[in-house]
């Protein structure tokens, strides 16, 4: 289905929880949720997205994995909804317990958010002693034969900017990709501007990189040679690409987010019972898609553990 502005709006990022076992300082404060739809709910939701168009789903938090029922929940959207894609995005803490379930109920693709590989800088970063427990899930995740699993590292300057290349080489070692996201003012955001790290200036400190044309989606992927993987920059800030999105968010109260960065969200929970109604809302909610963000204003947003990332 296309919005208003001719845009095919064909991705739907699923935020199963608020809830996280990490505290990173851009994301926000792990947050226990009164309301969290069920396996059921969210099979029901994502088979009316379906039939609005979307093809591409991916599981986010919070940290999807906390839920006892990840997979269960994995499961029932591959069945009600039957995308080209069934992805995650994890911190990667429980991976190496959760990759074989998560793999046998239809997930196909797997995101790590992974800032660093300096222990001590990871524990800072996020209030855990975890870095070995997330590498360990990382090779699970290889392990398991997923069709891609993809390293997400947002660098803010003066933290862990000068682990780019220790990140990058990740993508020599293993047959992943590293991409590099620009931080985004949510959360407090109080020291967003001297934080943030455009791509470009991430550009010029790997000039052997080779760009790769033709792919799809917000990341500018780079090749390297004599890497099994690759790089990729994603630039919200400071080269927006609100022109191609394709992507609407779901949260885990049954809030539809049109855009990750404006503050509009719409109850779909109470037409849930109705399939018709609710395939409406849902074609109403994408058709007055807001044409993009003003990430470039740096207004203070929901958390992003809050709005599913």
């Amino acid at each position: 289905m296309r919005d208003r502005f001719g845009r095919e709006i064909n991705y739907l990022r699923i935020s199963v929880t608020r809830r996280c076992n990490f505290h990173c300082a851009y994301c926000g404060a792990a947050k226990s949720d009164a309301r969290e739809l069920t396996p059921e709910q969210f099979a029901a939701f994502a088979a009316a997205f379906a039939r609005a168009g979307i093809t591409k789903i991916r599981l986010t938090g919070g940290e999807p994995l906390i839920r006892d029922d990840i997979a269960e929940i994995a499961e029932a959207v591959r069945a009600a909804a039957l995308p080209e894609t069934l992805a995650i995005t994890t911190n990667g803490f429980l991976l190496k317990e959760k990759a074989p379930a998560l793999k046998q109920a239809g997930v196909d693709a797997v995101n790590i958010s992974l800032d660093t590989l300096d222990p001590e800088c990871f524990r800072r970063m996020t209030g855990r002693d975890a870095l070995a427990a997330v590498l360990e899930g990382l090779e699970t995740a290889l392990a398991q034969g997923f069709k891609r699993v993809k390293v997400n590292a947002v660098l803010l300057r003066g933290v862990n900017d000068g682990d780019a290349e220790r990140l990058a080489a990740l993508a020599r070692d293993y047959p992943l990709d590293v991409r590099f996201i620009e931080l985004m003012p949510t959360g407090d955001g109080d020291d967003y501007q001297k934080r943030l790290i455009p791509s470009g200036e991430l550009l010029a400190r790997f000039p052997h990189l080779s760009p790769v044309p033709g792919e799809d989606g917000a990341a500018e992927y780079y090749a390297v040679e004599g890497y099994r993987g690759r790089i990729g920059l994603i630039s919200p800030v400071s080269k927006k690409f609100c022109n191609d999105c394709s992507r609407i968010r779901l949260l885990a109260d049954g809030q539809l987010k049109p855009c990750l960065g404006q503050k509009e969200t719409y109850d779909l929970l109470p037409y849930l019972n109705e399939p018709d109604r609710l395939y409406e809302a849902i074609c109403q909610c994408i058709r007055n898609k807001p044409a993009g963000h003003h990430f470039e204003k740096a207004q203070g947003l929901a958390p992003m553990n809050q709005i599913g990332g």
